[in-house]
């Protein structure tokens, strides 16, 4: 498996907010993502610069490349992009992180 890890950025104010949707997910979201292979999904908050950063496996990350094409992606990018930087396709402004240290 890869770990895949990347920063987005969360508007002032929405935590709440980003939790409360996070909580009540989409089933058809959580299937999307489990169908190309991704495990072990985790975002955690920087509460004093509302970075958020996301940390998944998957054992080929070029299937990610996917997502964007898939209805229900684009629906929950459209969904989130009030609340955090967004491009004009309403994805999220992701930065991919380098792997600097790993302790398994």
């Amino acid at each position: 498996m890869k770990r895949v890890a990347f920063k987005m950025q969360l508007h002032q104010g929405q935590v709440e907010e980003y939790k409360r949707r996070h909580d009540e997910i989409w089933p058809e979201l959580v299937e999307l993502l489990k169908s190309i292979g991704i495990e072990d999904y985790s975002i955690f908050l920087d509460p004093d610069t509302f970075a958020l950063f996301g940390i998944l496996k998957i054992e080929n990350p070029a299937l990610m490349d996917e997502l964007p094409k898939h209805p229900v992606m684009q629906k929950w990018w459209k969904y989130m992009g009030d609340i955090m930087d967004a491009n004009p396709d309403n994805s999220p402004v992701s930065v991919p992180l380098v792997d600097v240290f790993h302790l398994p």
